[in-house]
């Protein structure tokens, strides 16, 4: 019997989309129960399974594309594509916030004073700790491309030193935003202003958290040498999903912080 051979990877049984379900269900559950009763052990433990099930999955991921051969240059072109389709999606998402912001900007209503900013808002000076995460984040964006570079000439001294600088950029730009938020002087409930500065920040904040466990998993990768000078798909995926948060970071610096200032 001839056996037929074809370039797509067609995934195995796995428990752990339903396990992810479950762990997200407990930890929205927990987050309410925190709102509400301010208790949370439910949230906590939502997320510890969150974080197992999450490393379970990606260490399946890991073993098909790296040590199985799963991942043949026709499923890494799909892969390729389905990200530029989530990024086309983000982007969608931040333009509906950058919408909002700019219709507030150019028609301030009556409520709040036809003023923009609204009166009573003391909003941050854009040449301080916004300058500041600019450039922190713009450096991470030089640091994720050597990375790339580094890779491919297989430079593996040069690909970790990079990869580490970009992941320390990251946590460095999130503490910043963290010390921003503690020292604002207005809230998510301040008027339409504070809504869409938190909203905007927030998110953006949120993205940056997330590419920033993104590169440290595809770290501890080079440092067990999963990647090869042509086969290192898991970084570019993080590599394009970073870019994307620098150039969101960009619009949100010049709009939210240097307009309104």
């Amino acid at each position: 019997m001839m056996k037929l051979f074809q370039p797509f990877h067609l995934v195995t049984l796995s428990p752990w989309p339903l396990m992810m379900s479950f762990s997200l269900k407990i930890m929205l559950i927990g987050m309410i129960n925190w709102f509400h009763n301010l208790n949370f052990n439910l949230l906590i433990l939502g997320k510890v399974l969150l974080i197992l099930v999450l490393f379970q999955w990606w260490r399946d991921v890991v073993r098909e594309s790296t040590f199985q051969g799963f991942h043949s240059f026709k499923v890494m072109s799909g892969i390729k594509m389905s990200m530029i389709l989530f990024i086309i999606s983000e982007i969608f998402f931040f333009l509906s916030i950058f919408w909002c912001y700019l219709h507030m900007y150019l028609s301030p209503s009556v409520e709040i004073g036809s003023l923009w900013p609204p009166k009573n808002i003391l909003v941050f000076n854009p040449y301080e700790i916004p300058l500041l995460n600019t450039v922190i984040l713009l450096s991470s964006g030089v640091t994720v491309t050597w990375c790339h570079y580094s890779i491919i000439n297989k430079n593996n001294l040069n690909m970790i030193l990079s990869m580490f600088l970009t992941i320390i950029l990251g946590l460095v730009f999130s503490m910043f935003q963290y010390l921003e938020y503690k020292e604002a002087s207005f809230s998510i409930s301040d008027s339409i202003y504070g809504s869409i500065f938190f909203m905007s920040t927030g998110f953006h904040g949120l993205h940056v958290l997330i590419g920033t466990l993104f590169l440290l998993i595809n770290f501890l990768r080079m440092i067990n040498k999963n990647f090869s000078s042509i086969h290192h798909l898991g970084f570019e995926m993080a590599a394009w999903y970073w870019h994307f948060v620098d150039v969101v970071w960009l619009f949100l610096y010049l709009l939210v912080y240097f307009l309104s200032s």
